[in-house]
């Protein structure tokens, strides 16, 4: 018989595998063989090669594509297999978390119920400064964020590099909720909750400003509307003689809520700005500790410069300012997490909700019919609100 040579390759074998190759040759002799007792008629001869490669290392600055792949067997009987196999691809797949469609628009669904009720709760405590509402509100979140830091294992200041922002959104924020509030006290709850409303479009410029994002001729359109919906509401005297009909207490209060409403809307959509610039790098819970902690500090100088300090009535107004805290709480969170998982225009388009429940509540718990001038002013501005969420979210949705 003639020799018989099996050789078996499985893969390929390259360089860069730690293997063992084993080569068996069979040698087959022919049948002058028999005359020898201690050897059968056909003897084997079995040899057995070990080839064992070690991985090589490769330096830092090599390139995987810079050379070929060496191989340990010749190129004919090679059978390239690609590294990554489709199960592994799959594996990952699978274990990537899946985001919940449309949870980031009831995040924002949410804190805006929470806000309009805050609103509501201000509207109806009596004798109690705007600025000491904010402090007591301020220190029960400190209170209630606390143990959430620590649970989370967040810690108290945040990332090094992005303190500087926490402290303006909390500063800015803070200052945006004391506006807010006031002019809640100085004018009727519907019309001080459309002109705050207005800060989507006050975002857009300051985006424009500050993120470099790109500004069109939608943005000073959506500006004007904004600016003559808060017209129409606070019905300045040159422009609209002595009709005061439907102003809530005195012309010069309205005024003055008219204009920090306006000035809180400014500051709500620096807010804005500052946590979009922050992005998922930053907790929630930690940018609502700097809210708290920075409001709290500034409404205690505050009222103690103005000497507006009052122990609140026991009872009922000492339970809604609790109340406003926890609230204030739910409404910061879900706001920020709204933002950092889902695009500003859809956020900004589900939170005109607050205006439909600011007048639907001034209606109802407070006895009050809007006018026909704060209709039209409502319209304005949520027809410009509107229109900048939508334009955003188109161009967001033809860049994806």
């Amino acid at each position: 018989m003639g020799d018989c040579n099996h050789c078996t390759h499985q893969r390929a074998l390259t360089a860069e595998d730690h293997v063992t190759v084993v080569f068996h040759k069979v040698d087959s002799h022919g049948e002058n063989s028999g005359d020898h007792d201690e050897c059968s008629d056909d003897e084997r001869t079995e040899e057995r090669t070990y080839l064992q490669k070690e991985e090589e290392e490769r330096g830092s600055d090599e390139s995987p594509s810079a050379s070929p792949k060496k191989t340990l067997c010749p190129p004919a009987f090679c059978v390239t297999r690609d590294p990554a196999s489709s199960g592994g691809s799959a594996r990952e797949d699978a274990e990537k978390p899946k985001r919940c469609p449309g949870l980031g628009l009831f995040y924002a669904f949410l804190s805006t119920v929470f806000f309009s009720i805050i609103a509501l709760l201000v509207k109806t405590i009596q004798g109690v400064h705007a600025i000491e509402i904010s402090a007591i509100r301020c220190f029960f979140q400190m209170l209630f964020i606390v143990p959430l830091l620590i649970y989370h294992k967040t810690g108290f200041l945040g990332p090094r590099d992005k303190r500087i922002y926490l402290v303006l959104r909390g500063f800015i924020g803070s200052n945006a909720m004391i506006l807010l509030f006031y002019a809640v006290q100085q004018m009727p709850l519907a019309d001080a909750t459309v002109i705050m409303f207005s800060n989507p479009v006050f975002t857009s410029l300051l985006a424009w400003v500050f993120l470099k994002e790109r500004c069109t001729i939608w943005d000073c359109v959506f500006t004007v509307f904004t600016l003559t919906g808060v017209i129409l509401i606070a019905r300045p005297p040159f422009l609209f003689g002595g009709d005061t009909r439907g102003i809530e207490g005195n012309y010069t209060n309205h005024i003055k809520g008219t204009i920090a409403a306006f000035a809180g809307a400014i500051a709500a959509a620096f807010t804005f700005v500052v946590l979009r610039k922050m992005g998922k790098s930053v907790h929630y819970y930690l940018s609502v500790w700097y809210y708290a902690v920075i409001g709290f500090i500034e409404c205690i100088i505050t009222v103690s410069v103005l000497g507006e300090w009052k122990i609140p009535f026991c009872g009922r107004d000492r339970w809604m300012l609790m109340l406003i805290a926890v609230l204030g709480i739910a409404g910061q969170t879900f706001l920020t997490k709204a933002l950092q998982i889902e695009k500003a225009g859809p956020v900004a388009l589900m939170r005109t909700v607050d205006v439909v429940l600011a007048f639907i509540f001034q209606f109802i718990f407070l006895n009050r019919a809007p006018t026909w001038w704060s209709l039209g002013g409502a319209l304005c501005v949520v027809a410009s609100t509107s229109g900048v969420a939508i334009r955003k979210w188109y161009s967001s949705s033809r860049k994806g």
